[in-house]
């Protein structure tokens, strides 16, 4: 089987190449490496298997080609972090919203099928515990950048799901609940990487708000073996999927393990949302998936606890 993976030099898209090589398929990566990473691939490129383009998926002609020859679209391809939507927002929404409908435009014309990623983020602002698929979604003001995100990514699957309401294009979407690991960088806002990377170099560990947020963090090569286990199943098509883990920690308490985990002397501080973001930044209660439906249906189960997460990603940054 060849794969098409877009933002496949991202920090999920690697993890996902290397499974899909490991499987003995063939990869083809497209990545314009605006917030992915040649160093998240080198030790594939040498594979025969693998074939990587530097190219943006806004590139109609690299996307027809690539599109054409392989039997299965992955798209993880988009704007990433809240740091990111917030200090680009017109470049994240045109990436998103554009990027995907080329994508599904092209894969429909190939009949090839299509798994879209999505993200947590379009649940918004409702605390319902655990979310479910059906879930309503909760927005905030549109004069809040930090919506503009959930609701480009809302788009993505009113696209995708039209696509195959209308013209039966074969698709899958997901929603990810704070994908972690080793490779994963801090620089548009992803937690951990940056609260390591904190603690390790004895700085303050940052806290944005007041830290009682709650969140769920899900082990990387978890999330693969969701996907891949989705893509192989037939009753997958059409679907949507929460991809989390059971798991619940607040920002508090992630903060101290990480101290306590890489032996810090880091102070733990607290910064407001408006010196972190923006004015008025809005930010979520709580955010637990119900992965009732994802278990069900492929025996979806979590490999990694928080802490085995903590000790991996210690040990990546304090060699890397």
């Amino acid at each position: 089987m060849k794969v098409l993976i877009t933002g496949g030099a991202g920090f999920i898209g690697s993890y996902l190449s290397e499974a899909y090589l490991d499987r003995g398929n063939e990869v083809f990566v497209i990545d314009d490496l605006s917030t992915g990473s040649l160093e998240n691939i080198s030790h594939l490129l040498k594979n025969p298997r693998f074939q990587f383009t530097n190219d943006t998926i806004l590139n109609r002609e690299s996307m027809l080609e690539l599109t054409g020859i392989c039997d299965v679209v992955v798209h993880l391809a988009a704007a990433v972090g809240v740091r990111l939507i917030i200090e680009e927002p017109l470049k994240s929404i045109h990436t998103n919203i554009v990027g995907t409908e080329i994508v599904l435009e092209l894969s429909n014309k190939f009949r090839k099928k299509t798994f879209i990623a999505s993200t947590s983020e379009v649940y918004g602002r409702n605390s319902k515990v655990p979310l479910n698929e059906d879930d309503s979604r909760v927005y905030g003001s549109t004069s809040i950048a930090r919506w503009s995100y959930a609701s480009s990514k809302a788009m993505d699957e009113f696209l995708a799901l039209a696509y195959y309401r209308t013209k039966q294009l074969p698709i899958i979407i997901a929603r990810f609940f704070n994908t972690v690991g080793p490779r994963q960088t801090g620089r548009y806002g992803m937690v951990i990487p940056r609260f390591v990377g904190q603690a390790l170099r004895n700085e303050p560990i940052t806290i944005f708000g007041s830290g009682e947020q709650t969140r769920n963090f899900t082990y990387v090569e978890d999330v693969v073996n969701g996907i891949t286990a989705l893509i192989d199943e037939p009753a997958a098509v059409g679907e949507i999927f929460n991809i989390g883990s059971e798991g619940e920690v607040s920002i508090n308490d992630l903060a101290q393990r990480v101290k306590t985990l890489t032996g810090s002397a880091s102070r733990i501080v607290h910064v407001p949302y408006e010196d972190a973001y923006q004015e008025g930044f809005e930010d979520m209660e709580r955010r637990v998936p119900d992965i009732g439906k994802i278990s069900r249906l492929v025996g979806y189960k979590n490999t990694h606890t928080l802490d085995d997460i903590l000790a991996k990603v210690i040990a990546f940054e304090r060699t890397s």
